[in-house]
């Protein structure tokens, strides 16, 4: 998963902010998912600061009970690496990978039709923005996987930011729970999900395209499946199964090749998939998910001859069955659109 000749570095000071870099496209994001199995409703949310371009990132989408999705993005004015704080969302790390806190005051479109969010400006138009207040705190529910390749030495790789995604990146299971607020409705949320932390030079269309999974079926069994692909051909394929015994000691087995399929609607968006995946320590599953609901999303620039990239991502709540288990997560299906069709779309 890391070039050859390299270590994997990853210490309590990452889970703080990280040096500013020189590369114009540098980014720092943070991303929690968190969804409540009995109500079958949750949501995802996201900071990435990009200060060399003077602004940051910042979404919030909520998946409620009835179908509906709550959503928002905004990109505010921003010109630090500081910390995650923008927009009316903060994270906070109140014990490094034990414990953390996400708030958020601001308001969300609520949508009765997620697909309407093809074209943000008549979504957001034709849609109610209503006031939101929400308040969660995660606790760790297994060890974080993954951080920064480095030299032996411990020196950082040299990148090339016309062309990289990430120069580290973690991610790690989590237990939450806490307080939504949207116009008169009000939840108590608790449940189970997933965070990521990267940093480095950063533009979405240095993948063509990726599948990831991050799920959770109870506190003694998740996933997180990964299946990267360059416009090269060449693909990487990563995840982990956390699993808790009897004794309550902890396992992240790695997971080094997934065979996955996808079932695609009429909009050839991912609406449920089917993965086959060994683990490193030989054990063999079988992972089947259906959207409960789904929002398409995308991101836009211009390369260095004009020409307009559009790269659209799908964000689906999912039901996942696996080894007699049901649970809940995200299948996030990344795409660069090539002609109106997205690159990782069967031939």
């Amino acid at each position: 998963m890391h070039p050859a000749g390299t270590t994997l570095r990853l210490s309590e000071q990452d889970e703080y902010m990280h040096p500013l870099e020189a590369a114009s496209n540098f980014n720092e994001s943070m991303y929690f998912n968190l969804f409540d199995h009995r109500q079958k409703m949750g949501g995802w949310f996201r900071l990435g600061n990009r200060p060399n371009e003077g602004h940051a990132e910042m979404s919030c989408c909520l998946y409620l009970p009835d179908g509906r999705v709550g959503f928002m993005y905004q990109r505010p004015d921003l010109n630090h690496n500081d910390a995650f704080d923008a927009a009316g969302m903060r994270f906070e790390v109140v014990e490094p990978f034990r414990q953390l806190q996400l708030g958020y005051q601001g308001m969300l479109c609520v949508l009765d039709e997620p697909q309407q969010m093809e074209n943000p400006r008549d979504a957001f138009t034709r849609n109610p923005l209503l006031p939101c207040r929400l308040r969660l705190t995660f606790n760790d529910l297994a060890p974080a996987f993954g951080g920064e390749p480095v030299q032996a030495d411990g020196q950082p790789i040299a990148l090339d930011p016309e062309k990289s995604f990430a120069r580290g990146h973690y991610e790690q299971h989590l237990s939450g729970s806490g307080d939504l607020q949207i116009g008169e409705e009000s939840f108590r949320i608790s449940g189970y999900g997933l965070r990521d932390h990267s940093w480095g030079p950063r533009y979405w269309q240095n993948i063509y395209w990726y599948r990831w999974l991050p799920l959770v079926f109870n506190e003694n069994l998740a996933m997180m499946l990964s299946v990267i692909t360059q416009r090269s051909g060449a693909s990487l394929h990563w995840g982990v199964v956390m699993t808790r015994d009897a004794q309550g000691r902890v396992t992240n087995d790695m997971v080094s090749e997934i065979r996955l399929a996808s079932d695609y609607d009429d909009r050839q968006q991912a609406i449920g998939q089917t993965a086959e995946f060994r683990t490193e320590g030989g054990v063999d599953y079988r992972l089947s998910g259906r959207a409960l609901s789904l929002i398409p999303l995308r991101n836009r620039r211009k390369d260095t001859q004009g020409r307009e990239l559009h790269t659209r991502i799908t964000e689906a709540m999912t039901e996942f069955t696996c080894n007699g288990h049901t649970g809940y997560g995200m299948a996030e299906y990344l795409d660069q659109m090539i002609d109106g069709r997205p690159a990782g779309f069967p031939a």
